[in-house]
């Protein structure tokens, strides 16, 4: 008989064995993930039930999508069973894992502890850190924990292995934070020897802990103090209760401002304060407070900070309060120096102008001597708005900045000042762009000096570009004038500074002339007529400067 097959019945058969491959296949995938607990297998005795003694599918899935490896190991130290987490730490399949003693995975060095705690596993539970040695040699730090357990075919010792390397990047990355810590202390340390102790214990973030807080509060040679997002005060540094003698129960109460800051600076601080937590601004005034120990008042400069979460809410407020008593004096004589030295100054300077314009009236006088006489007049006058600047200031300081206010058509006073300016600085071009008529309640002199001074500012900062903008815009009951250069514009430094007494915008490539004053005397003259004075510039290409005026009530 000829047993010889074709090719089609070749196929066939191949086409029938890997059928019956695929199907195994699929029957252990399914044993494997619990997806079924028993099958039926066809024998010669006829269709046979088999159970699966670990039927347990809701235990063997989690245990196969444990993100801990998992190994089940005879008294021999033989892997009975490892799921996929434990696979992919070795990186080898289970097929080549079980039958294989746990001990080929530990390096060398280790296995004395392995044995160790692999025994007292049998006997109790255990734990212990090794390292655990991949296909490619490297060491995984692993936490290993041993339980035995009771089974059908006796007892087993299961074996659960944690992977620590994310911890231990964790710790390494903690101990560099604190390292790094540890550096600004020492810093700190050197830089102030007011500090009695160092810092004995590392913290894990230095601006959040709040003992580390206190340490250097209670040893800096300021006031420290915060509050809650409504100021409500919460906590005042040990500087604070040694000069104002109170602890943090006794500044909470109804009245302790008033009995510890200066009946004239109350109401005004107060008032400050109370805006800044309105308008979740940075909070900073000058005031004087009590001293405890000899009832004297001392300057003080306040400053907060308002702390504030990302979606913008306020939490909280940091501040401090730093001794100016010592700079105030200082400055109350510079400025009664400057007070006497412009009157004193004032008197010749005058005389000496009327001088030069009596010389200007002489005829018959060379040309070449008219035109020193008119460059000295020209000097002179600059001398005289410098005088009169100083003496301005010194009316500042001393509180005696007061005029008289009339009602006003401010459109009069821009259409004025723009002319002006035209015949002054000829080499400029000045544009306005919508000037209505405004009524205000206020002093023409001023506030056409404070214009002129905006206009001033723009020309001399702008020397390439000679374009300037004078715009006005009426807001329900307010209205707003703004200057525009495109010189070379200030930093943000600058801007939040350029209010400031004798601050000048600092700028190597253009020389400027001045002292500082006239946008501080500006910004104290429209605070005089209830306004507000504002800048904004982008650096290189210009500045925009405005002040905000109350509208006249019919």
């Amino acid at each position: 008989m000829n047993d010889t097959k074709t090719y089609k019945e070749l196929l066939s058969e191949l086409e029938e064995l890997r059928h019956q491959v695929v199907e195994a296949n699929e029957t252990l995938h399914a044993i494997k993930t619990g997806q079924i607990d028993a099958i039926f297998v066809e024998n010669e005795k006829g269709r046979q039930l088999y159970t699966l003694k670990t039927a347990d599918q809701t235990y063997r899935v989690f245990i196969e999508k444990m993100k801990e490896g998992a190994v089940t190991l005879n008294h021999d130290e033989i892997i009975l069973y490892c799921n996929r987490q434990f696979s992919s730490m070795i990186g080898l399949p289970s097929s080549k894992l079980i039958g294989v003693p746990l001990s080929e995975f530990i390096p060398g060095e280790s296995l004395a502890q392995f044995q160790r705690l692999l025994k007292k596993g049998w006997q109790s539970d255990s734990k212990g850190e090794l390292p655990l040695q991949n296909k490619e040699g490297k060491h995984i730090p692993i936490l290993f924990s041993f339980s035995s357990l009771e089974m059908d075919e006796g007892t087993s010792l299961s074996v659960i292995l944690t992977d620590l390397s994310l911890q231990k990047e964790v710790e390494q990355e903690l101990k560099s934070k604190n390292d790094q810590l540890e550096e600004v202390r020492q810093k700190v340390w050197a830089m102030n020897e007011r500090l009695e102790e160092i810092v004995e214990e590392r913290t894990r973030d230095l601006l959040v802990s709040k003992e580390h807080f206190k340490f250097l509060s209670d040893n800096i040679p300021v006031i420290v103090w915060t509050t809650k997002a409504d100021g409500t005060p919460d906590y005042f540094n040990k500087k604070w209760v040694e000069y104002t003698g109170l602890d943090l129960e006794d500044s909470r109460a109804e009245k302790a401002g008033r009995n510890i800051i200066h009946p004239d600076d109350f109401e005004p601080a107060l008032r400050a304060w109370t805006n800044a937590i309105e308008s979740k601004s940075t909070f900073e005034f000058e005031y004087r407070i009590k001293q405890a120990s000899d009832g004297q008042y001392r300057w003080f400069l306040t400053k907060g900070h308002p702390l504030k979460a990302d979606s913008g809410q306020l939490i909280a407020w940091f501040g401090t309060c730093t001794d100016i008593e010592a700079h105030r004096k200082e400055m109350e004589k510079k400025d009664e120096f400057i007070s006497v030295a412009s009157h004193e100054l004032k008197t010749p300077l005058t005389s000496l102008k009327g001088y030069i314009q009596l010389m200007e009236l002489e005829e018959h006088l060379p040309l070449e001597v008219n035109r020193y006489i008119h460059k000295a007049n020209e000097s002179v006058t600059k001398l005289q708005h410098l005088i009169n600047d100083l003496l301005d200031v010194s009316k500042i300081q001393a509180g005696k900045l007061k005029f008289d206010m009339q009602f006003l058509n401010l459109q009069d006073i821009i259409h004025s000042s723009v002319e002006n300016s035209a015949h002054i600085y000829p080499s400029h071009t000045f544009k306005k762009e919508n000037i209505p008529s405004a009524s205000i309640l206020g002093n023409a002199e001023r506030i056409e000096q404070v214009l002129m001074n905006l206009i001033s500012n723009a020309v001399k900062y702008s020397p390439n570009n000679k374009e300037v903008i004078v715009h006005s815009q009426i807001d329900k009951k307010r209205v707003t004038i703004s200057v525009t250069d495109f010189g070379i514009g200030m930093s943000e430094v600058d801007q939040k500074k350029v209010f400031e007494r004798f601050y000048r915008v600092d700028n190597s490539n253009l020389f400027t002339s001045g002292l500082g004053m006239g946008l501080y005397i500006s910004a104290e003259i429209i605070k005089e007529h209830n306004g507000k004075m504002k800048v904004k510039s982008i650096l290189g290409k210009g500045s925009t400067v405005s002040f905000t005026l109350p509208l006249a009530q019919n």
